[in-house]
């Protein structure tokens, strides 16, 4: 096997057919590789030898997630949609069903020329994936969440003749904890160069910013040789601004000897730099260009940011000088109605939300995340906490990566650090979430290792795990987590907050981040973040809704089933600040005052019916919205929570005062009312010294008269890697939305885009999410719709029984 470990990030040349976009010039490396594959779900045939008949196969863009797609035999009680009882990972992975399958890819070269080297490259394909070129097997690569690429130099055919690609996918057994998604689920991208060329991940770049404000941008930049003679190499880098413009630059010539590489340090000073942070994300790019003489053969751009970060137990974590704490939330890899597919636009848009909602980082738990995710990071200003692995060599479940960890964990440490290091959005790697083995003898040697290696790739950022007691060694007392923590640059916390203070007594110089949290004690993390220094951050489980782990959040009666996760018609876990479809929960309205994001929000609690009780899960929150639509429930008493950082709240019903209470630190923010149940108008002032200085009303909404259909944008490019997020209301004629209506939607879709899915965030009603059919809930739903890759426009109509019908157009451009 010849493997390259390899990011998409470079650009490359080749010339084919299959629907890649053809090279604008003579310099681009890179091709989309996505169009055009052949796709077949059958674990009983051989399809890796060019000659198979795939005549009968479904022709298929990447990405791909084939355990979002409904299933054949739909009934009632054994199959709904994408969801089977059947499914081996149970309420683990949703009742999501994987299996082995096959794609395959026929393109032919359409020109040759002096670009010789070739490879092809996998951003991430879900899981134990093997490959063959023309019947030649390339390789296996097992882990599901890393990339990778293999070497194709000297085995495509000569133009003119078919080359096929074959892939196997094998997704069975329990492998997971949580849904993962099934296939070729991110971008593949076929790359060709001259045989002198940057090496994959070839480009790394560091910032240097002394005292008076200079700033050093050094790029190293590794050049192979792989032809059979010594080639003198001159490297140009250039450091271009977010216009374009060149503000930078430095080359120097090397001979490089035949079959050998050579690394180009080159420092290039700039004056006057814009720094990189959340509020401005300045992104430069740097671009290496490779020279031979005076031919121009190879090219790579880069995108970097420029800051510094610093993380001290006495002034806590600083960025560009200036203390940052972070608002942090862990997010599975998931994207809702899509599945695991990673379209450019769903990352992207997941990133915003997070923004929006008043979160500045995300801990990609427990894996690696896209290229693209960190892309957006970049842009959008979102620090990241980049996580390796969920288990080493013990496994979590029977099937799980543990088989492979001791002959792959080195490989898919550098395939994620080597990616990632030159995105700034990057600040920590974490190591390993929950580890079984992560304070014992062992343990302590593999984390040493896989330290070392990262430490080795990528010196200047600090790293983490995330650290539990002692579930999985019942009696273990937390004082025996010490040599897990000694190895770590920065302690995470899993659950613990009330450990830190009596950990900073013991250990005074460890530095500590809330890995994870729980939303019912929102208050206590961000307290000890706020006090402490040596505390920088809480991140909650979770920051957005997942499918898998099925209802760990959950919300019951005592007379109904109470377990970690609860079985089937569950299937989301139901434990973000997130819904699945993108829209604030209830407990983020909490947070949002916790961390000072908005001054006073209000929350009721569905009626609980006579002589029942409520029993909310750990990673749950009490079944509250911010809803006063309560149709027979006229004149009974009704829960009202409070929240705000005011002394005094009053509460008013219809003008009329309910009552006023105290607010502080000791009742978390939070003041609870009972209020006899009257439609019209809830309002909540927040006082002080008596003096209104917020407030928050919440309105009883008609009935339901028709759906509004509404965009996060009305254009849209035209690229199959393009969405748009269309949400769904039923609404009264004053156009409110009516939180109790749950309609049958009907969706006709017409032009150049197609639906990529549909659905509502329920986290126990099973539906599809490819059909032109879907019921709203608590009054909206989300249609997502993808276009077909050419410019023009895309109609959409919604109708339902008894509504108004409403329509919307797209263009595509």
């Amino acid at each position: 096997m010849n493997r390259y470990i390899f990011i998409t990030l470079f650009t490359s040349v080749i010339l084919m057919n299959s629907g890649c976009r053809k090279a604008s010039g003579p310099l681009q490396r890179s091709y989309d590789f996505d169009a055009g594959w052949l796709f077949m779900k059958d674990s009983t045939i051989d399809a890796s030898l060019p000659d198979f008949d795939d005549s009968g196969w479904r022709i298929i863009d990447l990405p791909h997630d084939w355990s979002i797609e409904d299933l054949p035999g739909q009934t009632e009680d054994k199959v709904v949609g994408p969801f089977s009882l059947a499914s081996e990972g149970k309420t683990k992975t949703g009742y999501s069903v994987g299996g082995t399958a096959w794609y395959r890819k026929r393109f032919t070269l359409e020109k040759t020329g002096i670009h010789t080297t070739a490879w092809i490259n996998f951003d991430g394909v879900y899981m134990d994936c093997d490959v063959w070129l023309n019947g030649e097997h390339l390789g296996n690569h097992p882990y599901g969440y890393t990339p990778f690429n293999f070497d194709l130099t000297g085995k495509l055919a000569p133009a003119g003749k078919e080359n096929v690609i074959a892939v196997r996918v094998r997704n069975t057994g329990v492998n997971s904890r949580w849904y993962t998604g099934s296939g070729i689920y991110r971008h593949v991208n076929l790359f060709n160069t001259d045989p002198v060329h940057i090496i994959p991940w070839g480009v790394y770049i560091t910032t240097h910013t002394n005292s008076q404000g200079e700033t050093n941008v050094l790029v190293n930049t590794t050049v192979a040789n792989s032809t059979g003679e010594s080639k003198e190499i001159r490297l140009v880098t250039r450091i271009l601004d977010s216009g374009g413009n060149t503000v930078g630059s430095f080359e120097s010539k090397e001979n490089i000897e035949a079959q050998k590489t050579f690394i180009f340090n080159h420092a290039i000073p700039l004056t006057g730099a814009s720094v990189w942070s959340i509020e401005s994300p300045y992104l430069y790019t740097a671009v290496a260009e490779v020279n031979l003489g005076e031919k121009f053969i190879d090219k790579v751009s880069e995108k970097f940011g420029i800051r510094t970060l610093q993380f001290d137990p006495e002034q806590g974590f600083l960025m560009n000088g200036k203390q940052v704490l972070l608002k942090g939330g862990c997010m599975h890899h998931d994207n809702g109605l899509l599945g695991s597919a990673t379209f450019d636009r769903a990352e992207e848009r997941r990133v915003e939300l997070m923004k929006a909602y008043g979160f500045n980082a995300i801990r990609t738990s427990h894996n690696p995340p896209s290229r693209q995710f960190l892309d957006a990071c970049d842009s959008i200003g979102i620090l990241v906490i980049d996580e390796a692995f969920d288990m080493w060599e013990r496994p979590k479940n029977p099937d799980d990566y543990s088989r492979f960890f001791s002959s792959s964990w080195k490989e898919d440490i550098a395939s994620m650090v080597l990616r990632d290091r030159n995105h700034p959005s990057v600040i920590m790697w974490s190591i390993g979430n929950e580890i079984n083995e992560r304070a014992d003898s062992s343990g302590i040697v593999i984390g040493k290792n896989l330290i070392s290696e990262i430490r080795r790739l990528d010196p200047g950022r600090p790293i983490t795990a995330a650290i539990c007691e002692f579930w999985d060694h019942r009696g273990r007392p937390w004082e025996a987590t010490a040599p897990a923590f000694e190895i770590l640059d920065i302690g995470g916390y899993n659950y613990q907050w009330s450990k830190y203070e009596g950990d900073h007594k013991i250990f005074p110089g460890r530095i500590m981040v809330g890995t994870e949290s729980i939303a019912m004690e929102a208050f206590e993390n961000w307290n000890m973040v706020e006090k402490h220094p040596y505390v920088i951050g809480d991140f909650i489980w979770t920051a957005m809704d997942y499918i898998g782990e099925a209802a760990i959040g959950h919300s019951i009666l005592d007379d109904q089933e109470n377990n970690f996760s609860l079985p089937w018609p569950w299937y989301n876990a139901n434990c973000g600040d997130i819904d699945l479809i993108g829209f604030k929960k209830p407990q983020l309205f909490y947070r949002d005052v916790v961390w000072n994001n908005s001054k006073i929000e209000i929350l009721v609690h569905t009626p609980v019916p006579d002589g029942r009780k409520e029993i909310v899960s750990y990673w749950g929150w009490p079944d509250e919205w911010p809803s006063w639509n309560w149709k027979g429930h006229e004149g009974k008493p009704i829960d009202v929570r409070v929240f705000t950082r005011c002394s005094k709240v009053r509460l008013e019903l219809n003008g009329k005062i309910v009552g006023e209470q105290a607010v502080s630190e000791n009742t978390k923010l939070t003041a609870l009312f009972k209020v006899d149940y009257e439609p019209g108008i809830l309002k909540a002032i927040g006082l002080e010294n008596d003096k209104e200085v917020c407030s928050k009303i919440l309105s009883t909404a008609g009935d339901p008269v028709q759906i509004r259909l509404i965009p996060d944008r009305l254009e849209i490019n035209a690229d199959r890697n393009d969405l748009a997020y269309v949400k769904v209301e039923i609404t009264d004629e004053e156009g409110n939305i009516v939180p109790e209506a749950q309609f049958l939607v009907h969706l006709n879709l017409q032009g150049e885009g197609k639906l990529a899915g549909a659905g509502n965030a329920c986290p126990n009603e099973m539906a599809s999410f490819q059909k032109p059919e879907f019921k709203t809930w608590r009054g909206v739903a989300m249609v997502i719709i993808r276009s077909n890759g050419k410019a023009g426009t895309i109609n959409m109509s919604a109708s339902a029984d008894g509504l108004k019908e409403s329509d919307l157009n797209i263009v595509a451009k």
